[in-house]
């Protein structure tokens, strides 16, 4: 895989989030995210780990759980990770992608696998009829915050697929997963799933809505993923994400999830009133 340096992109996406969602000096950042990768317990997967489900608030909130996840992938060496994420804002299209040639962070920059975006979007147009929008500039926050930790931990450069949704249904949710899938079959890669659980219920509603997703999370069940919140029985702001990197592992050859933690930004607050959920799962092919 050749590899620019980071002065040769002329068009790189600054962050709107150093500094706010997480420290903006590159020393504090790294010894912020060894924190939160060093407190938490040692745990072992028992087979070859393809994707991860992770929270994505700012670290202060969600950082801890989210290294529940992240530690598993400390000395990878993936040539690309795919993050997919929602979009939370009024979108252009249904499924988003930066016009960028590369994401910055304060830990340095990262190149975006034009080759692979391309692959997939042509599998998207097509086998399903659905495009990827290109965006500059943009504000998401549910992507942006994943890179960090993605830089921390893994000990080789990396080139990165980013994906937002916007449209979250069953159908576009599946088409991403397979085409995703099949545009990286032969790399190399880890899926990032971003999202967080249920919003501002008390402590005790929020436990019984996101024990059910995570349930259903575990279970390898995209689909109900989806359907959690149509019945109101649970809530994620990326369940389409969920469901696209469930879908996309299967098709690489995942059978099972393990529900790593689970934490509320009440945790953090002190509120337990009005509280977010927060996740960790990995997604991985068991040996044997």
């Amino acid at each position: 895989m050749s590899m620019r340096t980071a002065n040769s992109y002329s068009d790189i996406r600054p962050s709107p989030l150093a500094g706010a969602w997480y420290p903006s000096d590159p020393a504090e950042l790294r010894v912020s995210i060894h924190a939160y990768l060093n407190a938490r317990p040692e745990q072992s997967i028992p087979g070859q780990i393809l994707g991860l489900v992770v929270p994505h608030a700012g670290h202060q909130y969600c950082g801890h759980t989210a290294a529940l996840a992240f530690r598993l992938l400390q000395n990878m060496q993936p040539a690309y990770a795919a993050v997919i994420s929602p979009s939370h804002r009024l979108s252009p299209g249904s499924l988003l992608t930066s016009g960028h040639e590369a994401y910055s962070t304060p830990l340095g920059t990262i190149p975006i696998a034009a080759d692979r975006m391309d692959r997939l979007e042509n599998l998207l147009q097509s086998n399903y009829h659905l495009s990827l929008t290109r965006i500059h500039n943009d504000q998401e926050h549910s992507l942006e915050i994943e890179l960090p930790f993605l830089q921390t931990v893994l000990i080789e450069p990396f080139q990165l697929l980013p994906i937002m949704m916007a449209d979250q249904s069953v159908e576009t949710a599946r088409a991403l997963g397979y085409s995703l899938a099949e545009s990286i079959k032969n790399d190399s890669a880890v899926l990032i799933a971003s999202t967080d659980l249920s919003h501002f219920y008390s402590r005790d509603l929020a436990l019984r809505f996101d024990t059910e997703m995570l349930s259903r999370i575990e279970a390898f069940d995209p689909e109900g993923v989806i359907h959690a919140e149509e019945e109101l029985f649970g809530f994620a702001c990326g369940r389409g994400a969920v469901a696209a990197v469930l879908w996309a592992c299967e098709h690489l050859g995942a059978d099972s999830v393990q529900v790593l933690g689970y934490s509320t930004s009440g945790d953090v607050t002190g509120d337990y009133s009005s509280v977010v959920g927060y996740g960790s799962a990995v997604i991985y092919r068991q040996e044997g």
